[in-house]
C-alpha cells in the first residue's frame, strides 16, 4: 500500500527537480540515485551502532558521507563538487556490492544550481533505509510518473494491463521467470507480488454479517480493491527455502542502462538483496542463448531500427524485424510446461509478410492457446498503436485443437488521452474465461469452435469464441484476428 508520506516526499523531489530536469526519466534517475546514496550511509551508521565499522563510505570514500556532505562548514556550491564527483566515482567503490556499483554505473549530476541541490538532498534526507518496504509501492508510484521509456518503441506499460496479464499466466513458487525486454521490472515485481499473494493469509468473511466479496485470489483482483481493504501480501505460507528460491528465480534483460539501474532499485525494495537484472541485446547478443525459462511475461520494444535489427542466427524465423524477433525467442526460451503472455503490436497478428506468416504459423502448431485483443487506446497518450496478447502454454497447446479469442471492449478506462476510469471492465471477467478454456477438458469446445460464440463463461460469452487450429490454417496465412471467424 502506498504510504501517503513517503507518496507527498517523492513528489516533493520531483517538484524540486522539475525546474532544472523538465524529463520524468532523468528525475526518476536522479532521486533513484539519491536514495541509494541515503540508504547506504543509513546501513553505515547502523553498523557503527551494532558495533561494527562503516563500510559504504569508508577508506577514500569516507569525504563523501552524508554527514560531510551537510557539515555546516561546507557551502552549497562545495556540497555540490562533492556529491557530484562521489556519484561518478561510486561505481568504483571497492567496498559496495555489485548491485551498487551497477546503479552507480554512468551516473552524474545533470545540472549544476547549488540551491537546488541542497534543497532536493535535504528532502532525500528525510527518507530512511528502514522506510524501504514503503519504499517499494512509492518506487512503483514514481515510476507511473514516467510515459515514453525512448525511442525503440518501448512504452511503459499500464500497471492495470500488467496485472492482468500476469493473473491470467498465474506463476507460482517454483516457476523460473524471465522479462527479457525489463524495462523497469514493472512485470516481475507483479508476478512476485501474485505469487506472494497467493501465500499470504487472507482475511476471512467467515462469521461476518456483511456480505463481502472474497478475498482476491490474483494480483489484478487485489489491486482493484480499495486502499483500506488491501492486506499485506507477507507470504507466510512460504518456507525459508521457498523464499530463497523465489528471489532466485526472476530473471530481466535490457539493453538500455538506464532501464537496468532502474530495475535493479525498483527490485532491491521489493526485497531482493541481489536482483538478477543483466544489461543484455536480446536478439543481436548469442551468451545467454541457453537459458530457459518456465514463465516469460513481455511488452517487446515495438519499433525496428532504420534497415532492421541484426539478430544473429539462433532464430528459427528469420526476421530483422523487433517484434517478430522478441515473440520468436521467447516461444523458443520456454521450458518444455513453459507458458508465456506477450503484448504485441497488432502488425504479429495479421501482417502478410513471410516472417510474420512463418511466425504464425509456428505458434499456431506449437505454442499459442488464446488471443487477447485490446483497445487501441491502452497505451495513451504515449501512443495510439493497436495491441494484442499472446498467450502460450507448451503443454495446453499440444492437447487443444482449437484456440481461444478474446476481444477487450472496456479494459476500465476511456480511450481518450486522459485515460479516466470507467464502469464496466471485461478484464476479470476475461481472466476467468481464459482460465475455464485452459481447465476446460480436451475437445469440450469441439462442437462449437469453428467461428461460433462460444459460451465459455457467463455473463457475457460473447467477448470470447473459440476457433479450431485447422480453420485458422486453412488459407496459409494464420491470420490471428478473432473477428475474422466469428459467425454473424
Amino acid at each position: 500500500m502506498l504510504d501517503t508520506t513517503t507518496k507527498k516526499r517523492i513528489d516533493d523531489c520531483r517538484d524540486i527537480l522539475v525546474g532544472k530536469l523538465p524529463d520524468p526519466k532523468a528525475q526518476i534517475e536522479q532521486i533513484t540515485i539519491g536514495l541509494i546514496y541515503k540508504f547506504m550511509d543509513d546501513m553505515d551508521k547502523e553498523a557503527i551502532e551494532l558495533g561494527g565499522a562503516a563500510k559504504f563510505f569508508s577508506g577514500d570514500f569516507q569525504k563523501y558521507a552524508w554527514d560531510k556532505l551537510f557539515d555546516t562548514k561546507v557551502t552549497a556550491a562545495e556540497m555540490l563538487a562533492l556529491y557530484a564527483e562521489a556519484i561518478v566515482s561510486m561505481e568504483r567503490n571497492p567496498n559496495i556490492p555489485g548491485l551498487f556499483r551497477d546503479i552507480f554505473k554512468n551516473a552524474f549530476l545533470p545540472y549544476r544550481d547549488p540551491e537546488t541541490l541542497k534543497l532536493f538532498l535535504k528532502t532525500i534526507g528525510e527518507f530512511e533505509y528502514s522506510h524501504s518496504e514503503k519504499l517499494g509501492d512509492a518506487f512503483e508510484y514514481l515510476l507511473s510518473v514516467m510515459g515514453s521509456q525512448g525511442d525503440a518503441g518501448q512504452f511503459r506499460t499500464p500497471r492495470h494491463i500488467i496485472d492482468f496479464l500476469v493473473a491470467i499466466v498465474d506463476p507460482d513458487k517454483g516457476d523460473t521467470i524471465l522479462d527479457p525486454a525489463c524495462g523497469t521490472a514493472g512485470f516481475l515485481i507483479s508476478a512476485y507480488k501474485h505469487i506472494l499473494l497467493k501465500y499470504s493469509r487472507k482475511p476471512s468473511n467467515e462469521g461476518s454479517t456483511d456480505k463481502a466479496s472474497p478475498a482476491p485470489t490474483n494480483i489484478y483482483a487485489y489491486n482493484k480493491l480499495p486502499e483500506n481493504e488491501k492486506f499485506p501480501l507477507n507470504g507466510e505460507l512460504l518456507t525459508p527455502d521457498d523464499r530463497k528460491k523465489l528471489i532466485r528465480n526472476f530473471a530481466g534483460y535490457d539493453i538500455s542502462p538506464d532501464m537496468v539501474r532502474l530495475s535493479l532499485v525498483n527490485l532491491y525494495l521489493h526485497e531482493f538483496p541481489e536482483p538478477n537484472i543483466n544489461e543484455y541485446d536480446t536478439l543481436s547478443s548469442e551468451e545467454r542463448w541457453n537459458e530457459n525459462f518456465d514463465v516469460v511475461l513481455a511488452n517487446p520494444p515495438f519499433m525496428s531500427p532504420k534497415g532492421g535489427i541484426r539478430p544473429h542466427k539462433k532464430f528459427t524465423i528469420a526476421s530483422s524485424r523487433s517484434e517478430v524477433l522478441f515473440v520468436d525467442y521467447i516461444a523458443e526460451h520456454l521450458n518444455p510446461a513453459g507458458k508465456a503472455g506477450i503484448i504485441v503490436p497488432e502488425g504479429v497478428i495479421f501482417q502478410s509478410g513471410t516472417a510474420y506468416k512463418e511466425l504464425r504459423k509456428m505458434l499456431v502448431e506449437n505454442y499459442l492457446y488464446a488471443v487477447v485483443s485490446l483497445p487501441a487506446g491502452v497505451f495513451n497518450p504515449y501512443s495510439g498503436v493497436k495491441t494484442s496478447i499472446l498467450l502460450m502454454d507448451k503443454a495446453l497447446a499440444k492437447q487443444r485443437d482449437e484456440i481461444l479469442f478474446v476481444k477487450i471492449d472496456n479494459d476500465g478506462y476511456n480511450l481518450g488521452a486522459q485515460r479516466t476510469a470507467v464502469k464496466g471492465s471485461q478484464l476479470e471477467q476475461a481472466i476467468q474465461i481464459i482460465h475455464d478454456f485452459a481447465a476446460s477438458t480436451v475437445g469440450a469446445t469441439h462442437a462449437v469452435a469453428v467461428g461460433t460464440t462460444h459460451a465459455l463463461s457467463q455473463p457475457s460469452p460473447q467477448i470470447a469464441h473459440a476457433v479450431l487450429k485447422t480453420k485458422i490454417a486453412a488459407n496459409g496465412d494464420y491470420n490471428l484476428s478473432g473477428e475474422r471467424y466469428k459467425s454473424i
